[in-house]
């Protein structure tokens, strides 16, 4: 077992901090600037096409009669979250600067994973085919309940965002790609699930490109000024409290509600979750060039400390109830 492992560190989030310090410090900017702005519209199209293309009707289907634990998670993605997101305003200016609490803000308004909520599921010895239903959904409404939550979230603290030209653009730059890329199923589903790894590496490099163009503009507009150690720890520590929170909500409420031990586990991994695959293509849609590397930046964070928690916590329950 390499020390990577040991240490429960996602690989591709190493790759997220090369790609940082890269923009930081070759950040493109003038005519290169705009090719990676048309070529990063380009790369999350075709990155929610192939999210269209992998979604299997067969295992959303399977997992659809179970409304009730879907109704959970559902509160605990859009509701739950957002409501401790406003909580942390007792930290500013304090403990966390205003901006990276408007990330936080953007982090607790996003949709659950589907890969790792999933996959996490499994190894736990969850319910598989409610938590495919259950992320997948929670991925697709996000596309239109994300952008509201923000506009709701960051009007209540004098934001500026545009609702329903956000919606509008998130359906035209995300959503329609996702559609076509779902209706062609039948077409290209058999190549794309023969070809997972391949499709894979495209969903990251699509991420990549995104970050690194974010993360540019950032630099341009002094991002690392505005960020110090004491801004990151903060970002640290109150991901983990977060975190913590919603696991231990969404544990109790399970066993409260009466759900059996392998719904609970679906419950707790698909409820606590947030995606970077879509919050970051998302933020580079509602927010202006030089906001996107601050608010992603709270995200990055959390993405990496839910993995290796998660990781561990999957564990356990496998311990505990695989036999």
């Amino acid at each position: 077992m390499s020390w990577l492992q040991r240490l429960r560190i996602d690989k591709f989030l190493l790759i997220l901090v090369v790609v940082v310090a890269l923009a930081s410090v070759f950040p493109c900017e003038g005519a290169y600037k705009t090719f990676f702005q048309y070529l990063t519209t380009a790369a999350i199209a075709l990155l929610f096409f192939m999210h269209g293309a992998k979604l299997s009707r067969e295992a959303i289907l399977s997992g659809m009669g179970h409304w009730k634990l879907h109704l959970v998670v559902f509160l605990s993605t859009f509701a739950l979250f957002p409501v401790l997101g406003l909580a942390l305003n007792a930290a500013v200016p304090t403990m966390l600067s205003p901006a990276l609490y408007l990330g936080f803000l953007y982090l607790c308004a996003l949709p659950a994973t589907v890969q790792s909520a999933i996959a996490f599921t499994s190894m736990a010895g969850g319910n598989v085919a409610a938590a495919i239903c259950s992320a997948s959904a929670s991925s697709i409404l996000g596309v239109f309940l994300s952008p509201v939550l923000v506009g709701l979230l960051m009007h209540t603290q004098d934001g500026e965002t545009d609702t329903l030209h956000a919606i509008g653009a998130i359906i035209m730059q995300l959503m329609v790609p996702f559609i076509i890329g779902h209706l062609s199923r039948p077409l290209i589903g058999g190549w794309v699930d023969r070809h997972r790894k391949l499709i894979n590496v495209t969903d990251r490099s699509s991420i990549l490109l995104v970050v690194y163009t974010a993360f540019s503009e950032a630099v341009i507009e002094g991002i690392w000024h505005q960020i110090d150690v004491w801004s990151f720890v903060s970002i640290v520590v109150f991901s983990m409290i977060l975190l913590t929170v919603v696991l231990i909500i969404n544990t109790y409420a399970a066993r409260w509600l009466g759900f059996d031990t392998a719904d609970e586990i679906t419950i707790v991994f698909c409820g606590s979750k947030k995606s970077l695959a879509n919050g970051i293509p998302m933020a580079n849609v509602l927010f202006s060039a030089q906001a996107v590397g601050m608010m992603v930046l709270p995200l990055m964070i959390f993405h990496q400390i839910q993995l290796m928690v998660c990781a561990v916590l999957a564990q356990r329950y496998a311990r505990r109830f695989i036999k």
